[in-house]
């Protein structure tokens, strides 16, 4: 990140996106710990350094568009408005969580502010998003639909015959790729021959752009270009975010398949490290007392929602039943 790729990002912009990818950072921390504390009865993939990318395509979108998570969805929910509250009640099982606990890790979302319940199935959510490009386009909405997925799901059958049908009906959907270069243990140059996922744009006749996926303001940058060409009626793109987990691919993950020297090159890239040294080092604009009250906002954030999933109620038996078919009153 450099300061070149400002924009004209004022102090409070900056100071914004860094408390949103800290807030993701510290929730998934706390996150791992509470599993282990037994606390959360589901596995768990973690988010941890891929921050910059949810926060990024989420700076550039109105409260109204719709975005689309994966396996991996705590970020996107949480850079998207979905409270730190209702995501851990869910993670707990509690009949506050934003799913009313029948989604879990894999499953968190709140419409009422554009999170779909994530979809866990590799590459299934992005039919579903241009199906809801299609009915923005329809109804005239103006809204744009962002659905994300890693290399792994780029060779899905389905995301490209979501990208094609989209292509062809210049449709309002962002396909926003997260190229950690891992699918679980894969490595990424065994499972596609291209260099670059965004290679494969043009043969749907749509913008293939790459991006540093550390760098949150050059991922919002290029996400703000696709927006405005998806609202104007040009239709969709794909958009590949090159970034890197911090973590294991779930719970049960060794991270054996990699050397010690890679992540250490990758921590050296952590998108928080970056904004923190854009923010008081390049420019000046905030001083360490200022990150330290950001960072002191983040901790009493997460000590009320653990609170809050801690004191909910659990489910009960009958509540199975609830929410399983529409009841038109």
């Amino acid at each position: 990140m450099t300061i070149a790729s400002l924009n004209n990002a004022t102090q409070v912009e900056l100071l914004t996106l860094y408390r949103e990818m800290l807030l993701i950072r510290r929730f998934e921390e706390q996150c791992n710990a509470l599993f282990l504390q037994g606390k959360i009865p589901s596995t768990l993939h973690l988010y941890i350094g891929q921050e910059a990318v949810a926060v990024g395509v989420c700076a550039a979108l109105r409260p109204d568009d719709y975005v689309l998570g994966t396996h991996r969805p705590h970020g996107h929910a949480l850079a998207k408005g979905v409270t730190s509250r209702s995501i851990m009640a869910e993670l707990f099982g509690k009949v506050t969580g934003c799913c009313k606990a029948k989604g879990g890790s894999m499953h968190v979302g709140d419409m009422s502010v554009g999170m779909f319940p994530a979809i866990a199935i590799v590459g299934a959510n992005a039919p579903i998003a241009t199906g809801a490009a299609l009915s923005a386009k329809m109804r005239g909405s103006g809204q744009v639909v962002v659905a994300f997925f890693g290399e792994g799901g780029a060779n899905e059958g389905a995301v490209h015959e979501a990208m094609n049908m989209a292509a062809i009906w210049k449709l309002p959907v962002l396909f926003v790729c997260e190229n950690n270069l891992y699918g679980a243990s894969t490595p990424v140059s065994q499972i596609v021959a291209v260099e670059n996922v965004a290679d494969r744009a043009v043969a749907y006749g749509m913008p293939g752009v790459i991006v540093d996926g550390n760098d949150v303001l050059a991922v919002r940058d290029v996400t703000r270009t696709a927006v405005e060409r998806a609202r104007a009626g040009e239709g969709p793109s794909l958009i590949e975010c090159k970034t890197y987990r911090l973590c294991g691919h779930s719970r049960s993950d060794a991270c054996n398949y990699r050397t010690r020297e890679e992540e250490a090159e990758w921590r050296d890239k952590d998108p928080l490290l970056r904004i923190k040294k854009l923010l008081t080092e390049e420019t000046g604009l905030a001083t360490l007392s200022d990150l330290e009250q950001v960072e002191a906002e983040v901790e009493a954030v997460l000590v009320d929602a653990i609170q809050f999933a801690d004191e909910s109620p659990e489910p009960a038996p009958e509540d199975a039943l609830l929410h399983v078919f529409w009841e038109d009153k």
